[in-house]
């Protein structure tokens, strides 16, 4: 697995590490209407998907303002934002914020997406950072787990990734 920290200390991932070459695995994650959300909803696009800890914190907020204001230069890439944030705070703070073309996600309920991509942080119950790009056929083609969970990923890599993917 991933060694990540989270404010310096080390923590442990639950779940599968997911690798660059390998078929996306299926999640079911809420939307901000409450309504179920799974891989299959976006099958045939390319996906940039991203995890956070919580909307609510800079680095969270930061990161999914800049995959917003950049998801014009992708095309028709679906980017989607994962938390373990309530779908209504996820609503309320993309309201705020002026988040329009990023779909913010919970995975508060089941932690499906988490222990399925292996970015559950067993010690706190929070999605650490991390960004996939999953291409049109399901694979995944990019992986980035945040080292340090409260540090920035690297957007031009996983922008590139995006911009590459078929």
């Amino acid at each position: 697995m991933a060694n990540v920290t989270f404010k310096g200390n080390a923590v442990t991932l639950l779940g599968n590490e997911v690798k660059v070459g390998d078929k996306a695995p299926n999640f079911s994650v809420l939307a901000n209407d409450l309504t179920p959300v799974t891989l299959g909803n976006t099958k045939g696009q390319v996906r940039l998907i991203t995890t956070v800890p919580s909307l609510d914190t800079g680095v969270c907020d930061a990161e999914t303002r800049r995959f917003n204001e950049e998801a014009n230069s992708l095309g028709d890439v679906k980017i989607l934002t994962i938390s373990v944030d309530l779908p209504f705070a996820q609503k309320r703070w993309c309201g705020a914020a002026g988040i329009e073309k990023v779909q913010t996600l919970s995975d508060h309920r089941d932690l499906s997406f988490g222990e399925a991509y292996g970015v559950t942080i067993q010690e706190l119950r929070l999605l650490t950072r991390a960004v996939f790009v999953v291409d049109s056929s399901d694979t995944v083609t990019y992986v980035e787990y945040v080292s340090e969970a409260t540090n920035h990923p690297n957007y031009e890599a996983a922008l590139e990734a995006a911009r590459n993917a078929k």
